[in-house]
C-alpha cells in the first residue's frame, strides 16, 4: 500500500536515500540540489520540519511498502487559502500514476485538511510528464514563466470546483 505521508523526523534516512538514488534523474528536468544539501542534510531536514511547525508549508512523502519513499509532494507559501504545490516522483515509479495520484490526494488534504481554496504550479516546458499530470488533475493553464532560465508555464487549480478526485490508479 502506497500512503502520502505528512513529514516527520523519522523519514529523514528514507528521505536522504530517495533523493541521493534519484539525484541524476532528477537534474535532467529540476535543478540540481547541489553536494551541499546532501552534506547538510540532517540540519536541513530539521529546519524544514521547525519550518513546517509555522503552517507555511507543508511537507509530504509518499511511502510505499516498507517505508521507502516514492515521491515528495509538498505545499509552500500556504497563505490566504492558497499554496504553490511542488513534487517529485522517483524514477522508478514514473509513469505508473504514481504522481498524478499523489497530486491527487494532496489537492484532497488541501480542502479537507488544511482548508486551502486555490493551488498554484509551475513546470517547465520540457516536462511533459509533470504537464501532463497537472493536466489529469484538472490544474489550467494561467501564464508562462521563466523557470531557472527555461521556459515555463504556471498552473492554478480552484479545489471548490471538480479536480479529478477520482482515485487515480497506482500501477505496480
Amino acid at each position: 500500500m502506497v500512503e502520502l505521508q505528512l513529514l516527520r523526523p523519522e523519514h529523514a534516512p528514507a528521505v536522504y536515500a530517495f533523493e541521493r538514488a534519484n539525484r541524476g534523474y532528477f537534474a535532467a528536468s529540476v535543478p540540481d540540489r547541489g553536494d551541499t544539501y546532501f552534506e547538510e542534510f540532517e540540519e536541513r531536514h530539521q529546519a524544514l520540519l521547525d519550518e513546517q511547525g509555522t503552517g507555511t508549508i507543508l511537507f509530504h512523502v509518499l511511502v510505499g511498502e516498507g517505508g521507502e519513499i516514492l515521491g515528495r509532494f509538498n505545499l509552500v507559501d500556504v497563505a490566504d487559502g492558497s499554496a504553490e504545490l511542488g513534487y517529485r516522483v522517483a524514477e522508478k515509479a514514473a509513469g505508473r500514476g504514481v504522481a498524478t495520484a499523489g497530486v491527487r490526494e494532496l489537492c484532497r488534504l488541501a480542502v479537507e485538511v488544511y482548508g486551502l481554496r486555490t493551488l498554484r504550479a509551475a513546470t517547465t516546458l520540457d516536462n511533459p510528464g509533470s504537464r501532463a499530470v497537472l493536466g489529469r488533475v484538472g490544474f489550467g493553464a494561467v501564464g508562462s514563466v521563466t523557470l531557472d532560465g527555461r521556459p515555463g508555464t504556471s498552473y492554478e487549480l480552484d479545489l471548490g470546483g471538480r479536480f479529478g478526485r477520482e482515485p487515480a490508479e497506482v500501477r505496480a
